[in-house]
């Protein structure tokens, strides 16, 4: 059976040199990591998982854990772009990624599942800012890197989209556009990015100078449902706006649904913008205009700073936001 020794001898290199570059650390030549992955590709090694666990004290694990207010698990279209690049830039790193069920939540804490599954880090998305299990998992130095949440200290960062940049851009579109009246249709649950994308909303509707109406701030849910439902208290109101901007691709789907059900049309009688851009945005018709969020290229950043944060313990890594970028499609138009 092929070892490390036997990489490193084709490779004309030490065995540390060949640990270093399978592990992901940095700072070994590319001209010398390129030649190190070439022969082990060439000679389908594989690593002892036991034996590299016992040698370099780490499991290769990472742990993620998400919550998503719509029960739809993985099949979350935002969620899945992000978890995609992870999976990506970890397999890269010979890491593997443990999914850490929904159901884990009445028994056990955080920190008790990274502890029982014995990951080298955690990656944590959907979670609200004030859950009381954070602070253990915090206080017990366990490499953590949040989506959507900004925590930080020495062993935790976090990475996040600009939402209160792209929220201004959704509005700015409209407004120019000759759109006076535009409502909101937000997320129910208490988020970071939702508190952003709001305040977003409202600094650009001041900055174009445009009336902000109670009325026209709709509480809805990050769903479909959600959007439909939001939609009919729009509809039913005597002083309608002409432009929604819906904090989620998903809910300009439900508000789109009941704008067709009401024998109304998008844009004619209504423009709508999203916020993701989630794939099946480009397919409505009409194709919906929307905030993207860098889904996959979110993934793999965090990705990279779980891993700086377990391969240099010593190091403070930099919290990081994600650009937006404005998609233009047929879903508004000018009044």
């Amino acid at each position: 059976m092929l070892t490390i020794k036997d990489i490193a001898k084709k490779a004309e290199v030490s065995v540390a040199t060949v640990s270093k570059v399978m592990n992901g650390y940095d700072d070994i030549g590319e001209v010398t990591k390129a030649k190190v992955l070439k022969i082990i590709k060439e000679n389908n090694y594989r690593p002892n998982a036991n034996a590299q666990s016992l040698r370099t004290n780490k499991s290769f694990l990472v742990g993620l854990f998400f919550k998503d207010h719509q029960d739809s698990g993985v099949k979350h279209p935002f969620f899945r772009g992000i978890i995609s690049g992870l999976e990506e830039r970890l397999l890269e790193n010979n890491y593997d990624m443990i999914l850490f069920s929904a159901n884990w939540e009445d028994q056990f804490s955080y920190l008790e599942k990274c502890q029982f599954r014995n990951v080298d880090g955690a990656i944590l998305m959907g979670i609200p800012k004030d859950d009381p299990k954070l602070s253990e998992l915090l206080a017990a130095k366990i490499p953590s890197v949040f989506i959507d949440l900004d925590i930080s200290d020495d062993k935790a960062s976090y990475i996040i989209s600009d939402n209160e940049k792209g929220a201004r851009e959704a509005v700015k579109h409209l407004a120019e556009l000759g759109h006076q009246k535009i409502a909101v249709i937000e997320g129910e649950e208490i988020t970071i990015p939702t508190q952003k994308r709001l305040a977003g909303y409202k600094a650009e509707m001041k900055a174009q100078n445009l009336e902000i109406r109670d009325e026209w701030i709709i509480q809805g849910r990050f769903s479909v449902d959600g959007g439909v439902k939001a939609m009919k208290e729009i509809l039913a109101l005597e002083n309608r706006p002409t432009a929604i901007f819906c904090m989620g691709d998903e809910i300009a789907v439900g508000a789109m649904q009941s704008i067709k059900e009401a024998g109304l049309k998008v844009p004619d009688d209504f423009s709508i913008v999203g916020f993701d851009d989630i794939e099946i945005s480009q397919y409505l018709n009409p194709a919906l205009t929307t905030i993207r969020q860098k889904k996959e290229e979110m993934g793999i950043e965090a990705a990279n700073m779980v891993l700086e944060l377990i391969n240099n313990p010593k190091e403070k890594v930099e919290s990081e936001i994600i650009d937006t970028e404005f998609i233009l499609r047929n879903s508004t138009r000018k009044l």
